[in-house]
């Protein structure tokens, strides 16, 4: 299995559906990527960060 870097703006949107208090696991379905990815993403930005620091 590859691994493929999330691209700015899958960064974007996890963002914008982590501002509206979306769960991990309907993020994940919704961009096709795992809920370990997601949830890092999140655990990131609940420290006060933004997707552009994350990328």
């Amino acid at each position: 299995m590859t691994y493929t870097h999330l691209t700015p703006n899958e960064l974007v949107m996890i963002e914008a559906y982590f501002r509206n208090n979306q769960p991990v696991l309907e993020v994940a379905k919704q961009l096709k990527r795992s809920r370990q990815t997601i949830y890092k993403v999140f655990h990131f930005l609940k420290q006060g960060n933004t997707a552009y620091d994350y990328y």
